[in-house]
């Protein structure tokens, strides 16, 4: 038989305690964040390598007119060191004029490579339209494009774009609420309202009663002192404190093109049985008791025993092929009782669909 490779990775921690994270790691203060900036500009000095698009010679001729010089009417400037280049960059929060940021810079136009040039100086501009900051410098490129006179070529990753470390220098601030009002927002990475209200609970253990309120399953409001300095104290307290997040929804992430699968502690099978080609899959989950000794310090147990059996070819001898779950089995037994058999991405991806219609299967599950 031939047999197919299918990845699963399984993400089991149904029974395992949760573990604290850091408000930090879970949620961000609102209105504290980056800002996107673009702009366009010349990339010059480059080894014949540059575009010959008619708008590379319209920004060169007006970028001339700006600086005293006038060419003839009717004369194309057709350099082949010259590439037009469209620049993005990212405005940190609480970012003041005078410091740097990094600036990506990449061809707009059929140049061939950008390896060796350098960026004029060129604006930055936010969704506002207003310019935040200018970049300048020397590229940084990865990438490497070499040709023959036989028509031979070839490109080492993408040299037609590179970047610029501390390449562009913050011009004007973005204002933000960090400091306005009495109270400061912090809003989940994931909303879910039992770690909102757990994150409430926290706060006002540590500093009082009525300190935290959640607005919503994602946003949760702290009373703040009004005083820059004492709320940049207190918004680092916040972060700090320690809180055990919820675990997410019973979900299922099925990628049918790479056989990649990805299960949750909480996904469930309700009873069922399907029949999917030659496959036979049969799970069933007995209890044991377990008896300590008479004179042993120690509490009798039921210990939960999971069986799974695996055939090729079909149950008994009506030849039907079934997967039999019994009540409480998890989705895990499923997937590593396919994979005993070989069966391929797409075997399991149609057994989850059945499940899912049949309404056997306890969790969302997403096919990307």
């Amino acid at each position: 038989m031939k047999h197919f490779i299918l990845t699963t990775l399984l993400l089991l921690f149904s029974w395992q305690p949760c573990y604290a994270e850091r408000i930090k790691d879970l949620a961000s203060i609102a209105g504290v964040r980056s800002n996107q900036l673009v702009g366009f500009g010349l990339v010059v000095g480059l080894n014949k390598s540059g575009d010959k698009t008619k708008f590379t010679g319209q920004s060169l001729r007006s970028m001339l007119a700006k600086l005293g010089l006038t060419l003839p009417p009717g004369v194309d400037p057709k350099a082949k060191n010259i590439a037009a280049v469209a620049l993005h960059a990212e405005l940190p929060a609480f970012a003041k004029p005078g410091q740097k940021i990094d600036v990506t810079v990449s061809s707009i136009g059929d140049a061939k490579s950008l390896r060796g040039g350098s960026l004029l100086m060129s604006p930055l501009k936010g969704a506002d339209g207003k310019v935040y900051a200018v970049a300048q410098g020397n590229l940084v490129v990865g990438g490497l494009s070499a040709s023959g006179q036989d028509g031979s070529k070839i490109t080492v990753n993408n040299p037609a774009v590179g970047r610029i470390p501390n390449g562009a220098m913050v011009e004007r601030s973005v204002a933000n609420p960090f400091n306005k009002g009495n109270a400061i927002v912090f809003n989940l990475y994931q909303s879910d309202f039992t770690t909102a209200n757990r994150m409430v609970e926290a706060i006002n253990q540590l500093l009082g009663p009525d300190t935290a309120t959640a607005l919503d399953s994602t946003s949760v409001k702290v009373n703040a002192p009004l005083n820059s300095s004492q709320r940049v104290t207190f918004a680092s307290i916040l972060e700090n404190i320690d809180i055990s997040p919820d675990d997410a929804p019973a979900r299922i992430v099925v990628n049918s093109r790479s056989g990649t699968v990805v299960i949750n502690g909480k996904v469930r099978v309700q009873p069922a049985a399907v029949s999917h080609g030659s496959l036979t899959v049969t799970i069933s989950e007995n209890n044991a008791v377990s008896q300590p000794n008479a004179l042993a310090a120690g509490n009798t147990a039921v210990i939960p025993q999971s069986e799974v059996k695996v055939e090729e070819g079909g149950l008994g001898k009506d030849g039907n092929h079934m997967f039999l779950f019994n009540p409480g089995v998890t989705l895990d037994q499923i997937v590593k009782a396919v994979n005993k058999v070989g069966a391929g991405p797409s075997d399991l991806v149609a057994i989850l669909e059945a499940l899912k219609s049949a309404g056997a299967l306890r969790a969302e599950l997403i096919i990307i």
